[in-house]
């Protein structure tokens, strides 16, 4: 969509206002709004505003960018009783107009003219798998004197909120909830509501269902769909989910590990390179019928593994999703089918126009435009140096369970990391394929870090309600 495009819509739907939304640092979504007839000025001009403001994105003595709109994003608002028109934009500097170095959408530009110019693929095709609860009630409180959660879901039997009787009997217990049907899929009609939304904003899906937690996990899954697009249709999908799920009268958690012993929420990122139209990762006759090409972009990725985490799974309740027995990997190999694998090469995708890998690491707390472009560069980093998997590193393939090896079979697999604070850590450590063609910068990084760490000391020292168990009466 151009800028002609816009003015049509805006006058084919009435639209009387528009509104601007910008990441931040970690993925936090902001927004400011202005009226419709404003448009050409602001297209021209940009909105100038304080960055010193926003989490980590500047200092306060040089705290001036302005927020230039991205015609290409522009959507009606789904969710805004006045018709506003929603469009996405980079953070540029005040002065240069550049898109800076610490705006996420500017860094997967970054990424995507990296892989382009590197001549390896002129295309990179993602399918993100959204995984989330949708629970009735959330009740957060942290304070000084007191500090806990509940969360209750109508589909659980052990879980029912308070007042609910289940009168009907449709709450059920002691099963998985993996593809549970209608009426105990109790929320089915929910997600009809979250796709019919989400495809009409230019992002296709492929399927939804109920996901194996039994108190109201939930995955929606899109096809195929370009880096530069899918990046941006998915902070569409997530607000989506959101609002969807306030407008029916729950509320939807994308967070790692909300329950404890319960399956957590991952966010997998199927990936395909081509070139000329042509899927670069597939040779029919290798492994898995994979190429040297897509080896190698699995050998980068394992290789630089624990310091993605840093990006793919970057909260403190990350690594309590990252346990064995979850089909959660922990452990940085690759196999056909396998779900204990960090990188899984799907066994149904068989034909060449199909053919892709499945990292199964990453979470939804991530900031989805880091995270995937960091992804990409360490494929792209395993191409350019030719990190192909073998016996050395012992990054596989390994199609067999792992968990169930001899602890000295085990002992040569490299682990991701246990803590956020070791995941940033190892970033700190490994680092430079990020900063290659100048995709991220030193600041970003030293920004994240530092960004992160404070999420570590708060959690870190607060007590846990569980300490209460353990240490209250000694």
């Amino acid at each position: 969509m151009n800028l002609d495009d816009v003015r049509k819509l805006i006058e084919e739907q009435e639209v009387e206002s528009i509104d601007l939304k910008y990441a931040d640092l970690v993925g936090n979504w902001y927004h400011i709004t202005f009226p419709v007839r404003r448009l050409d000025h602001v297209m021209k001009n940009g909105i100038p505003f304080d960055a010193s403001s926003i989490p980590g994105m500047k200092s306060v003595e040089a705290g001036d960018m302005v927020l230039l709109p991205d015609p290409a994003t522009a959507i009606i608002d789904p969710f805004t009783p006045t018709p506003t028109l929603r469009m996405l934009s980079y953070i540029c500097d005040a002065d240069t107009r550049l898109g800076v170095n610490k705006d996420p959408r500017t860094v997967a530009s970054r990424a995507q003219n990296f892989m382009i110019e590197s001549g390896i693929a002129d295309t990179s095709l993602w399918v993100p798998e959204f995984e989330f609860y949708l629970f009735n009630e959330a009740v957060i409180n942290n304070g000084k004197y007191s500090a806990g959660y509940r969360f209750t879901s109508d589909e659980n039997k052990d879980d029912l909120p308070g007042g609910y009787l289940d009168a009907d009997g449709t709450a059920v217990a002691h099963r998985k909830g993996y593809h549970i049907d209608i009426p105990f899929d109790k929320h089915a009609q929910v997600r009809e509501e979250m796709v019919r939304l989400i495809e009409a904003v230019g992002c296709p899906i492929r399927y939804h269902h109920h996901e194996v937690g039994l108190s109201g996990q939930q995955e929606i899954e899109t096809e195929l769909l370009p880096f530069e697009l899918i990046t941006d249709k998915m902070m569409y999908v997530r607000d989506i989910i959101h609002n969807c799920a306030l407008r029916n009268g729950l509320t939807a958690t994308f967070m790692p590990k909300p329950l404890y012993d319960e399956p957590g929420n991952g966010m997998h990122f199927h990936i395909q390179l081509r070139k000329d139209d042509r899927n670069v990762f597939y040779e029919k006759g290798g492994y898995a019928d994979l190429s040297d090409t897509a080896l190698s972009f699995i050998g980068g990725i394992l290789k630089h593994g624990r310091s993605l985490t840093a990006f793919t799974n970057p909260s403190t309740n990350s690594f309590k999703r990252l346990l064995p027995g979850f089909e959660a990997p922990v452990k940085l190999f690759f196999g056909i089918a396998n779900r204990s694998a960090a990188i899984r090469i799907p066994k149904y995708v068989t034909s060449e126009e199909s053919k892709r890998i499945e990292f199964r690491t990453s979470d939804g707390t991530c900031n989805y435009y880091l995270a995937m472009s960091a992804l990409l560069m360490a494929g792209l980093d395993g191409i350019k140096n030719r990190i192909l998997p073998d016996d050395d590193n012992a990054f596989g393939p390994f199609d067999d369970n792992v968990f169930d090896w001899t602890e000295e079979q085990q002992s040569r697999l490299t682990s991701i990391p246990t803590t956020l604070e070791e995941a940033l850590e190892a970033l700190q450590s490994d680092h430079d394929y990020l900063l290659e063609g100048g995709v991220f910068s030193r600041e970003l990084i030293d920004s994240w870090i530092e960004e992160k760490m404070k999420e570590v000391i708060a959690v870190r020292n607060r007590p846990h309600p569980f300490e209460m168990n353990l240490y209250y009466s000694l």
